[in-house]
C-alpha cells in the first residue's frame, strides 16, 4: 500500500537480481529516490544511479526498461534524466525503449517490474515523480516533493502486488512480449532460473494461491484486441452477493455503470462503494472525466432506490484532498483484484492494462485475509483501527453503514457530491470523444445503440 513501501521493496528486489530486470511502465523517472537509507550495500537511492551501480557489479545482468513514448517528450526537462539515458545508450547491459506500438491516442498503461522471472510487481504504481507517499498521508510531508523542482504535491494513495512462483514467470513472459511488440527488435532472452530475489522483511499476505492475469489491449496492426479486464469486471459485478469495494482513479465507464445499475435495481442486491479522488489530475482529465462521473452518478442515483451505491473521497487531517491512484476491487471478501485498469472506457478496450486477481471462494483462510485487507484499506482512509472496521460492518450488517458510522472529523472519507456539468462538458462526456472504448471510436463513437444515459434514466 502506497509508494513509500513499494519503492523501498522494489529497490531491495532489484539489488537481489542476478540475470534480468524488466521495468514496464506508463512513465519512468530515473531521479526518483527509492529509499531513505542506502543500507549495508552502499547502493545509490535514486533509480537511475541504482541501475547503473547494479549493472557494473553484475556483468551477467541485463536490464530492460519500456515506457510509453509520450513520456519521452518530458525527458529534456528532467534534469539529469537526459544524461543518464545518454550514458545508458552506450551500456550494453541497460536498454531503454519507448513504446509507440498502440492505437492512436492510446497509452501504454501497464505498471510491471519483473526480477529474474522469480519475483514480479503488478499494480497501479509507476516508478516516477509525484507518486511517493506514506500510508499516513500527512498534510506536511517533507518527502512528498517533485524530484527536480522540489515542489510539494498532494497526498497520493496507491497500491501494487508482489508475486513469485509461476505468476511471476508469466508476468515476465507478458513483459517480454510487450517489449518485442513495441520495439520490433527480436525476442528477449528468458531469465536464468534459480534466483530468489524476494526481499528480506517482505511478509507474504497470501501463500499458495492461484492468480488470474487479465489484460486490455487495443487493436493495432497485427495486435488483436484483448478485453479480458472488462469481461472480468462485468463477471465480478454480476456474481457479487453482499458488497463490492472499488478504489479507482476514475469512475467513467459506461459498461461498468450499466452493470452496476442492473444490480442496484435488485431489492436485495449488493452494495457498491467507490473510493475516488475528488478531482482528476490535470485540467484535461478534469474536463473529461469529472463530467462523465457526474452524469453516471446522476443516472445511477435515480436507479438506486435502496441506497446501495456511494462514492467517497478521502481527505487528510486538515481536510486536504488525497489523490486516489490505486486500482482495487474486492467482492464479498472472496475475490481480490489489483492492477493498472481504471473504471473508465479507455481501460476497457484502448490502453494496454494488466490486472491480477485472487479467487478465494473455496478457501476460508484466503477469505479471512481478503477481509483483513479490505478493513485495512478502510482503516487507512477513516484513520481508525482495523478492528473497528470489522466490528462496525458486523454491527451494521452493511459496508456503507459501517463507513457512515465511522466517518468523522480529521482524516476521513467524504461523500462525493459532483458539480453539475455545463452544456459543453455534458456534450463531451456523452460523446466519449476523449475517453473512447476502442480505437475505432476515437472519432466515431458508437451510435448504433442508445447511449448510457438514455438507458439508465427512467422513462418520463
Amino acid at each position: 500500500m502506497d509508494a513509500a513501501d513499494y519503492f523501498r521493496t522494489a529497490r531491495a528486489a532489484m539489488l537481489n537480481a542476478r540475470s534480468q530486470i524488466l521495468l514496464v511502465g506508463w512513465d519512468v523517472d530515473t531521479r526518483v529516490r527509492l529509499d531513505e537509507e542506502k543500507g549495508p550495500s552502499g547502493a545509490p537511492l535514486a533509480l537511475g544511479p541504482l541501475l547503473s551501480w547494479i549493472a557494473r557489479r553484475r556483468p551477467e545482468l541485463n536490464i530492460y526498461i519500456l515506457a510509453w513514448d509520450e513520456g519521452m517528450i518530458s525527458v529534456p526537462g528532467r534534469g539529469t534524466t537526459f544524461f543518464r539515458m545518454m550514458r545508458w545508450s552506450m551500456d550494453k547491459q541497460i536498454t531503454i525503449k519507448w513504446d509507440s506500438t498502440h492505437p492512436l491516442d492510446a497509452s501504454h498503461h501497464q505498471k510491471i517490474l519483473v526480477v529474474d522471472d522469480a519475483l514480479a510487481f503488478c499494480g497501479g504504481i509507476d516508478i516516477t515523480g509525484e507518486r511517493w507517499d506514506t500510508r499516513d498521508h500527512k498534510d506536511e510531508e517533507p518527502g512528498r516533493k517533485s524530484p527536480f523542482t522540489r515542489r510539494s504535491y498532494e497526498p497520493w494513495h496507491d497500491a501494487t502486488m508482489a508475486v513469485d512462483g509461476e505468476v511471476a514467470k508469466a508476468l515476465g513472459e507478458l513483459a517480454r512480449k510487450r517489449w518485442e511488440s513495441a520495439t520490433r527488435s527480436g525476442k528477449l532472452p528468458d531469465a536464468e532460473p534459480g534466483s530468489d530475489p524476494w526481499p528480506d522483511g517482505l511478509e507474504p499476505t497470501f501463500r499458495d494461491v492461484d492468480i488470474a492475469i487479465a489484460r486490455t489491449r487495443g487493436h493495432e496492426e497485427e495486435n488483436s484486441e484483448v478485453r479480458e479486464i472488462e469481461a472480468l469486471f462485468l463477471d465480478l459485478i454480476a456474481c457479487a452477493k453482499h458488497h463490492v469495494y472499488f478504489e479507482t482513479q476514475y469512475f467513467a465507464s459506461r459498461r461498468i455503470a450499466e452493470a452496476i445499475c442492473k444490480r442496484l435495481e435488485e431489492p436485495d442486491g449488493p452494495e457498491f462503494v467507490v473510493i475516488n479522488p475528488k478531482t482528476a489530475e490535470g485540467w484535461l482529465d478534469e474536463e473529461v472525466m469529472s463530467p462523465a462521473r457526474a452524469l453516471l452518478m446522476r443516472s445511477l442515483q435515480e436507479k438506486d432506490r435502496h441506497g446501495h451505491f456511494r462514492i467517497y473521497t478521502p481527505v487528510t487531517e486538515q481536510g486536504l484532498d488525497i489523490y486516489v491512484h490505486a486500482k482495487i476491487m474486492i467482492v464479498d471478501d472472496k475475490l481480490f483484484r489489483i492492477g493498472s485498469a481504471n473504471l473508465n472506457n479507455r481501460s476497457m478496450g484502448l490502453d494496454s492494462e494488466c490486472d491480477l486477481m485472487i479467487d478465494g471462494r473455496d478457501r476460508r483462510d484466503v477469505q479471512r485475509t481478503i477481509a483483513r485487507l479490505r478493513c485495512d484499506l478502510l482503516a487507512e482512509h477513516l484513520d481508525v483501527e482495523r478492528d473497528e472496521i470489522a466490528k462496525a460492518i458486523k454491527k451494521k450488517r452493511s459496508l456503507i453503514g459501517a463507513i457512515e458510522a465511522l466517518r468523522g472529523k480529521g482524516r476521513t472519507l467524504m461523500p462525493f457530491v459532483p458539480e453539475p456539468p455545463n452544456a459543453t462538458e455534458e456534450a463531451l462526456a456523452k460523446a466519449q470523444l476523449l475517453d473512447p472504448e476502442a480505437p475505432n471510436e476515437l472519432f466515431d463513437p458508437r451510435t448504433a445503440r442508445p447511449g448510457l444515459l438514455s438507458r439508465l434514466r427512467p422513462r418520463r
